[in-house]
């Protein structure tokens, strides 16, 4: 076989195995009907329809963005690689896509322009499929038909059904948080009563995936290494000030995702063996800053006091541990300070306000704390 039709066909073997996880991922978070269910059927699988064509459109307008803007500088790349994952709990289907270059972008405002065109491309799909879901909601009892027992609270079920309030042993329940940009769209809805409630959002295919990828969005467009957004700094402001600015932002990203993490409160036989961990943990972090060990390790040393000192005089504060392994990855494998362009040039006016935007969209879309799970333990054998 043709080496380049082999190839081919793997990318579209990976999207059509993809396109069948994100599905089944959408009918077990919209319709909690998983595969894994005996009972299982065609029509539950095109339950899961709605929410993967409109995340993977998204991601693929987004990879072939960077795709065609290559092929427009002759730069040799790949098509997307997309990455389906099993479906079970708390997976979306995929990991994403990605392309690889075939040889080494050499000018910043080819880089740039790269960079940029994947996340400005697949953020104006997610507004529009955003701005349909909010435009065409269902009324506000369609979530009756996935909480039965809701109903007899009536539209004001919220205050009766989620934490704080006391809810069902044996009962999971999750929460997304909002964007700026999220909580803007949301006034686009006709009747304000329909608009889904944050713990009630994946039951919305339109809106969940669209969310994601708002989601996704803001994490690409991090101006940190070769990230999306880290080629979009670096073409803004240069090698040096990049290195600068990328390292305060990534020392923050760690900081608020490991705050709280570790309890002061904890007995002292717990601490004992958590706080080595986590400072080791941290210390591979941030040897993504590509500095001699021992300053690698008193950053790490630092931040942690840091956290624990807050954590001790705010007993309540936390952040977000569920970015600590992707701070990890972003430290291990991606690193931090932007590789040097053979050639430097400055950037036009319009590709300057781009970049600028980009980052803007990166504040709006960002969200501290995307998912939050609360979950109450079933009842032990012998308990009414």
């Amino acid at each position: 076989m043709n080496p380049r039709v082999k190839q081919v066909l793997i990318h579209i073997g990976l999207f059509a195995v993809t396109f069948v996880t994100t599905t089944l991922a959408g009918a077990e978070w919209v319709y909690s009907r998983s595969v894994f269910d005996p009972t299982f059927s065609w029509h539950d699988f095109a339950l899961g329809l709605p929410y993967s064509v409109a995340f993977l459109s998204i991601l693929t307008v987004h990879e072939f963005g960077h795709y065609f803007t290559a092929l427009y500088y002759r730069v040799r790349v790949t098509l997307p690689y997309y990455i389906p994952l099993p479906p079970g709990f708390m997976l979306f289907g995929t990991l994403g896509a990605l392309i690889r270059l075939k040889e080494r972008v050499r000018s910043t405002k080819v880089n740039f322009d790269i960079g940029i065109a994947g996340p400005l491309a697949g953020f104006v799909l997610a507004v529009g499929i955003l701005a349909y879901g909010f435009t065409h909601l269902p009324p506000a009892e369609y979530v009756f038909q996935f909480h039965p027992d809701y109903e007899k609270y009536g539209l004001d079920y919220a205050k009766h059904v989620y934490p704080p309030a006391p809810m069902p042993p044996g009962v999971i329940d999750i929460k997304l948080g909002k964007s700026l940009l999220y909580s803007w769209m949301e006034r686009l809805a006709d009747d304000p009563r329909a608009v889904p409630n944050p713990h009630e959002i994946i039951h919305y295919p339109l809106l969940f995936a669209g969310y994601l990828a708002l989601v996704f969005t803001s994490i690409n467009l991090l101006p940190i290494g070769q990230l999306d957004g880290g080629h979009v700094l670096y073409g803004l402001i240069g090698h040096r000030r990049h290195r600068l600015v990328a390292s305060i932002i990534f020392g923050l990203f760690i900081f608020y995702a490991g705050l709280g993490y570790i309890n002061p409160a904890s007995p002292g036989d717990q601490l004992f063996w958590e706080i080595p961990l986590f400072i080791g943990f941290l210390y591979l972090c941030f040897t993504g800053l590509r500095l001699h060990w021992q300053n690698t390790l008193m950053i790490a040393l630092a931040v942690f006091t840091a956290q624990y000192v807050l954590a001790t005089v705010f007993p309540g504060i936390k952040g977000y541990s569920g970015w600590l392994f992707f701070g990890l990855l972003l430290g291990r494998f991606v690193g931090v300070p932007h590789p040097p362009a053979e050639v430097e040039e400055k950037l036009s006016l319009g590709r300057q306000i781009l970049g600028w935007l980009a980052l803007v969209i990166l504040l709006i879309t960002f969200v501290p704390n995307p998912i939050e799970i609360f979950e109450t333990l079933p009842p032990t054998d012998g308990a009414p």
